[in-house]
């Protein structure tokens, strides 16, 4: 993670305001956080049947995905540089083991835990550099070093080719936020040995839509046509290993 995302969140009121106004009850993202819980619940029981896996959710912040796959998961390790987010994770319900990483360096070491495994990197891809995102898919493949070893689960919360993305032309095409496509995720996953093995999008609307009672039913239609999620705001990419 970045000294910027370190340095903001060793902030309490900035830990608060991340839990308690972002993610406040029926916002934008806590209606988007509601969508991948029932997504993440329905793949753990048909991908991991017989064993549940361990899960590892690397910059956990608060804990979302830990509490996604709570009574899923047979133990949970959130890592992250900031211990007030791990701090407000614990406080506000996350069970898991809390291990403190360095911003920078060497490729931080997971808990060895065994196999099945699950590693979760949510809402860090889009606003770092390509160094932490690197850094972050090397954890990764530490954690799932062949193919057999379980999935990997990661977000775009600003896929470049939603509808988004069309609002910069608005404004002579100049962009004031950060993107990412899809083939971008998928060749920052292909160089460090993953291939993406499902897609899914959960919403096409912007946060200014998001109370635009028409605009959230044209949302849920839209959200049920074949190959949506190509132009969602907010992706999550399901993968494994190349090598068997």
């Amino acid at each position: 993670m970045t000294s910027d995302y370190t340095e903001v969140f060793q902030d309490t009121e900035a830990v608060e305001k991340y839990e308690t106004v972002t993610y406040a009850p029926d916002s934008y993202a806590s209606r988007i956080n509601d969508r991948q819980r029932d997504h993440l619940r329905a793949l753990i029981r048909r991908e991991f049947p017989d064993r549940p896996p361990v899960q590892h959710d690397f910059a956990c912040g608060t804990g979302r995905a830990i509490r996604a796959l709570h009574g899923l998961v047979r133990e949970a390790h959130g890592y992250d540089t900031s211990a007030e987010m791990m701090a407000k994770a614990a406080e506000v319900g996350s069970r898991a083991t809390w291990h403190r990483v360095d911003p920078d360096g060497p490729v931080p070491q997971p808990v060895a835990a065994g196999f099945p495994a699950i590693v979760t990197i949510f809402r860090l891809l889009l606003n770092v550099d390509d160094a932490v995102r690197d850094r972050a898919l090397a954890f990764a493949a530490k954690v799932l070093p062949h193919r057999g070893s379980g999935l990997l689960v990661v977000e775009n919360h600003g896929n470049a080719g939603s509808v988004r993305h069309l609002r910069a032309r608005r404004h002579n095409g100049q962009r004031w936020f950060a993107e990412l496509s899809h083939e971008q995720v998928e060749r920052l996953l292909a160089r460090h040995g993953f291939e993406i093995v499902g897609r899914k999008g959960f919403s096409m609307l912007t946060p200014s839509l998001h109370d635009h009672r028409v605009a959230r039913l044209a949302d849920a239609a839209a959200r049920r046509l074949p190959g949506s999620d190509s132009y969602a705001v907010n992706v999550l990419y399901t993968a494994r290993r190349i090598n068997a």
